[in-house]
């Protein structure tokens, strides 16, 4: 129920084909690509809290922030999940969790060296409690009742450290993305977009000349219990297409493919 299986990665097109009418061939490589060592996707955090009105406030605020957010609501489905092939970049657990504890669920995402940032939140404020979670491998521990900004804050502070070594900003043209302070510039002007477009912009910006599918952006943009259809993308995509063209850019619709970001040789014949 909880198995989650990776989609495929984009594909990469290369630029002497990006406006060819004719199919491409997917698997064909370009060797004059950039390595990347990490590809940045907008960031995915597993909320792990049994009271629903709770989890729900969390999750309506996290995903304001433009994070992609799933849910569970015992030990043995956040096991499960964060032992399983999905990554995710942050996880709030709470202890008190029916069928597995909180300590538990931790205890086992460390022993099979899984590094994703954990945040405890818990009503256990006992001096022993936040020792043990520390210990075990917790990144940080937080007391309920809390602060909901503060808690925004340590989520920033420990994705930013897992950023380490990663450029968080993007440019094409003249637009260009902070994937840290989540927003677009053109010419240094922000740009005024709503959360799901800052997301799609962050995907297809995150790699430049690679090909999504919408499938792949549908995955970066909701949680596995939210419903959409492909239909939302391409809303998005259109909107996209008409804030960013003073850049110079464009989204390009490979057919039976997916969307490109690109900069237009002639922005005035576009």
């Amino acid at each position: 129920m909880y198995s989650l299986d990776n989609s495929r990665p984009p594909l990469r097109i290369p630029a002497n084909q990006r406006r060819m009418k004719t199919p491409i061939h997917p698997s064909r490589p370009n060797h004059n690509a950039p390595s990347l060592h990490r590809a940045y996707i907008p960031m995915r955090i597993l909320i792990a809290e049994d009271d629903e009105v709770l989890a729900d406030g969390l999750s309506r605020s996290m995903r304001q922030s433009g994070y992609a957010v799933d849910c569970v609501k015992d030990g043995l489905a956040a096991k499960l999940i964060l032992t399983g092939e999905q990554p995710f970049d942050l996880v709030i657990l709470d202890l008190g969790l029916p069928k597995v504890d909180g300590f538990s669920v931790l205890k086992s995402v460390r022993e099979g060296n899984r590094q994703v940032p954990v945040i405890i939140l818990t009503a256990r404020d006992a001096e022993g409690d936040r020792v043990k979670g520390l210990d075990l491998g917790a990144d940080d521990y937080m007391i309920k009742p809390f602060s909901l900004p503060e808690l925004e804050a340590r989520v920033r502070a420990l994705l930013r450290r897992g950023q380490c070594g990663v450029n968080p900003v993007f440019t094409c043209g003249a637009l260009t993305f902070d994937s840290v302070g989540r927003r677009a510039m053109i010419n240094g002007e922000s740009l005024e977009l709503t959360t799901r477009e800052l997301s799609v912009l962050e995907v297809l910006m995150s790699r430049i000349g690679w090909v999504f599918s919408k499938d792949q952006l549908l995955e970066r943009l909701y949680s596995y219990s939210e419903e959409a259809s492909s239909n939302a993308i391409e809303v998005y995509i259109h909107r996209l297409r008409k804030k960013i063209e003073p850049a110079g850019v464009t989204i390009r619709t490979i057919r039976g493919l997916g969307y490109i970001i690109d900069k237009v040789s002639d922005p005035q014949n576009h």
